[in-house]
């Protein structure tokens, strides 16, 4: 673990993704988990308190950052939840096939690299009628404010460990087999616009 990834990366993301309007889509999405749930991108185990205590039987965490398996561990330890941490990225998933019920996905798509890969494996392990439930951050409706996600998001990557701005999370969805059986977007609010336009909803496989 490099200290750029310990010491500013891991708290950097903590805190972004711990905002008011961050926590208020996790708040949206989260208790919709039911059976057994993989959630991948972990993070610091931030969505753990809004399960739904009746409807969850078992979480995967999947986090391939050790920075952000350190910061999840007491939380995972605190909670009255099933957990399993696996320290392994969205592109290695090692589920069997059709063994999980729920994907959860909150904040992820923007960073993992062949994200084509990552939602393949998903939607591999993802039962029949089961549910993909996510919300995530990406392409903005505006010309104007695409215009700058594209321009900035070489540099941004490099400071936010991979996150891209401007990733069209619906088309990623559709493109890999996915049918979008509910789909929402806006500007969160208190929130600078090249980074606020999130996308949430529901997918199944198609």
């Amino acid at each position: 673990m490099g200290l750029y990834d310990k010491y500013f990366l891991a708290p950097f993301i903590n805190c972004a993704c711990g905002t008011k309007p961050i926590l208020y889509q996790r708040k949206k999405v989260v208790p919709q988990c039911e059976g057994r749930v993989l959630e991948v991108g972990m993070g610091s185990a931030l969505n753990l308190p809004y399960y739904d205590r009746d409807k969850v039987e078992f979480i995967w965490g999947l986090e391939p950052s050790e920075a952000m398996r350190d910061k999840a561990a007491p939380n995972i330890e605190k909670s009255d939840l099933d957990v399993k941490l696996i320290d392994l990225p969205g592109e290695e998933i090692p589920l069997e096939d059709d063994s999980v019920d729920t994907v959860l996905l909150t904040y992820t798509l923007c960073t993992i690299p062949d994200w084509h890969t990552a939602l393949e494996q998903m939607r591999r392990v993802l039962k029949p009628g089961g549910k993909l439930i996510f919300t995530e951050h990406g392409e903005a409706p505006d010309a104007g404010v695409l215009k700058w996600q594209k321009r900035i998001n070489p540099l941004w990557k490099k400071f936010a460990g991979g996150c891209n701005l401007h990733r069209p999370i619906p088309k990623l969805l559709t493109e890999t087999g996915f049918d979008l059986k509910d789909l929402d977007a806006m500007y969160l609010p208190s929130t600078p616009k090249l980074f606020a336009y999130n996308y949430w909803g529901v997918a199944e496989i198609a």
